[in-house]
């Protein structure tokens, strides 16, 4: 017996649904820039694309704050990811909905110039943790894992020599910053200089590239890999980046540290 349209019509709308409830969370990718637009933003939304179908998690892609930071619209979303974005990319109102949003316990993953965006948000610059200062040109440097335990990370090697625009960054804005990944400075020039006063320093041997912490009832990942279209290509990333993307949509991933292990006395 062959359905009529109306019946296929409802039946298809069901399963969407239905697929839709099956998935993992819900992400909504953000990429909104006023300013610097970097050229790696197309394979970076490819990447997450690709992330979320292998992961089982509904995504959405949007640079339409209007039609997205409202407190109806975000309130469907467990985490928002700002890729790349500069400049100022919220106004006022869009400002106080996206702290809403975090303050009922949802996610914030920010990636490469996500800390190049919103300096006079106080708000925003402590759920990034640390905001951009300056860049030395791109170079290959050695990267760091310091913390194992955080979901991404298992599949890292200790260090790797890793090709990026390695940012420098202005003084911590949270006290609670747990890092992942930092990049050793004697493996590169990081001198840099941006007229008379912006002028690359270094910071003391202790250059993070990558932390996450909890900020205001929810949680914020955020890591300064990514300026490179070609990286997102690599998988070892885009486990670093999904890693970020579900510990701040769900709050799980995070392994418990060993026990040590007790010598028994003879």
């Amino acid at each position: 017996m062959m359905m009529n349209k109306m019946t296929m019509v409802v039946l298809a709308l069901v399963m969407t649904t239905f697929y839709a409830q099956a998935q993992q969370f819900k992400a909504l990718l953000f990429t909104k820039t006023d300013g610097w637009h970097h050229g790696s933003i197309h394979e970076g939304v490819t990447a997450i694309r690709t992330i979320a179908e292998r992961n089982d998690f509904q995504l959405d892609w949007s640079e339409n704050a209007g039609l997205f930071f409202t407190d109806k619209r975000l309130a469907q979303y467990s985490v928002v990811i700002f890729l790349n974005t500069t400049g100022d990319v919220l106004n006022e109102e869009q400002q106080a909905v996206f702290e809403r949003f975090i303050q009922s316990g949802k996610g914030y993953v920010g990636i490469h110039s996500a800390s190049d965006t919103e300096y006079d948000w106080p708000w925003y610059t402590q759920l990034v943790g640390r905001m951009f200062h300056i860049h030395p040109r791109n170079q290959t440097a050695l990267l760091r894992v310091e913390d194992r335990n955080f979901p991404g990370m298992q599949l890292m090697p200790d260090t790797r020599w890793w090709t990026d625009e390695y940012y420098e960054f202005l003084e911590e804005k949270a006290d609670n910053l747990q890092y992942l990944l930092t990049v050793d400075e004697s493996t590169y020039d990081y001198k840099a200089q941006w007229g008379e006063n912006r002028v690359a320093q270094g910071m003391d041997g202790n250059h993070p590239m990558a932390w996450y912490h909890t900020h205001d009832g929810g949680r914020a990942f955020y890591t300064a890999l990514g300026h490179l279209p070609g990286t997102y290509s690599d998988a070892i990333f885009q486990e670093h980046i999904y890693g970020g993307i579900f510990w701040a949509a769900t709050g799980k991933g995070i392994l418990a540290q060993p026990e040590p292990v007790k010598k028994k006395k003879r």
